[in-house]
């Protein structure tokens, strides 16, 4: 059993910031505010332009900073952190977030059943915090390799207040047990961005742990302030991460269900829409990902 009072386990939270100093710093400024006594904060920073190490030390004086040259992507970053971490627990928290009081607590008090790997907290919209991001994920259609995030888009009226388990955490706001990435080992790199978390706890699920949405705990996101909403970066990223995705967890007929249904219908779908909206960036990005096999 986790023992919170008397004992309370070292966690180690973990972000990533890629030029978004001021944005970091705002997440360690309400990581200032939560009252967990046994906590250590690692900021990795992926390919700044300039050191952003002062100002996060400002925003929050006992901050570790890892500088890193080269933009390793979301798994690489998180995974410097990783070995750095002295943690029993490391809470993997993007960097525009912000954090609530009780977060770390209530995460926790999941970890009670020591089947349970990874939790995440009910993440609603920053802009909007009684609107609801993620209370859970549904798996991943074979066919089409999309899934959907339990209460997106909802009023959040507590109708997804009950604890439940999932076949995914999300990649904004996920406590994992340290016992999980000494028998599983660290994100897969090669997503780069997007869909490594969703690999991951496959691997994780695969392994014997359950992956669980705890809703008593809760974060704001300012949703995808890294890539755009609808910027190339991220077109190609999610187009290239769903074929890899399907190709390194699905074999035989399920596999080439999918390859015929992407590149049969989603492939000519989407390349009509994109053209009839003239948006030809966002064409290229997608034809890129569509046809990136590496």
């Amino acid at each position: 059993m986790v023992n919170v009072a008397s004992n309370p386990p070292l966690i180690s939270i973990i972000t990533v910031s890629f030029r978004q100093t001021a944005v970091t710093c705002d997440l360690l400024h309400s990581i200032q505010q939560l009252h967990y006594p046994n906590l250590e904060v690692i900021v990795v920073d992926n390919g700044s332009l300039n050191d952003p190490t002062a100002a996060f030390k400002k925003a929050l004086p006992a901050v570790k900073v890892i500088v890193s040259e080269k933009n390793l992507g979301f798994a690489g970053g998180n995974n410097l952190g990783i070995e750095v971490a002295r943690g029993d627990f490391l809470l993997f928290i993007n960097n525009d977030t912000v954090v609530e009081h009780s977060l770390i607590e209530n995460l926790l008090v999941r970890f009670n059943d020591k089947k349970v790997g990874v939790a995440s907290p009910k993440i609603c919209y920053y802009d909007s915090p009684r609107t609801i991001q993620y209370a859970g994920f549904t798996d991943i259609h074979p066919l089409t390799g999309r899934n959907v995030a339990i209460g997106k888009g909802e009023l959040d009226e507590q109708q997804h207040d009950v604890a439940l388990a999932v076949p995914f955490a999300h990649g904004a706001a996920m406590m994992v047990r340290r016992e999980v990435i000494d028998k599983v080992g660290k994100m897969p790199e090669s997503f780069f961005l997007y869909y490594e978390e969703l690999d991951w706890c496959v691997q994780i699920r695969k392994a014997g742990f359950e992956v669980w949405y705890e809703p008593t705990a809760r974060i704001l996101h300012k949703e995808s302030i890294s890539t755009g909403r609808h910027s190339p970066l991220k077109m190609f990223y999610l187009t290239r991460n769903r074929i890899r995705f399907m190709r390194r967890n699905y074999r035989g007929i399920k596999l080439a269900a999918f390859l015929v249904f992407f590149y049969g219908i989603s492939f000519p779908k989407n390349t009509a829409q994109l053209l009839l909206r003239r948006d030809i960036q966002l064409l290229k990005a997608f034809f890129k990902g569509a046809f990136s096999f590496t």
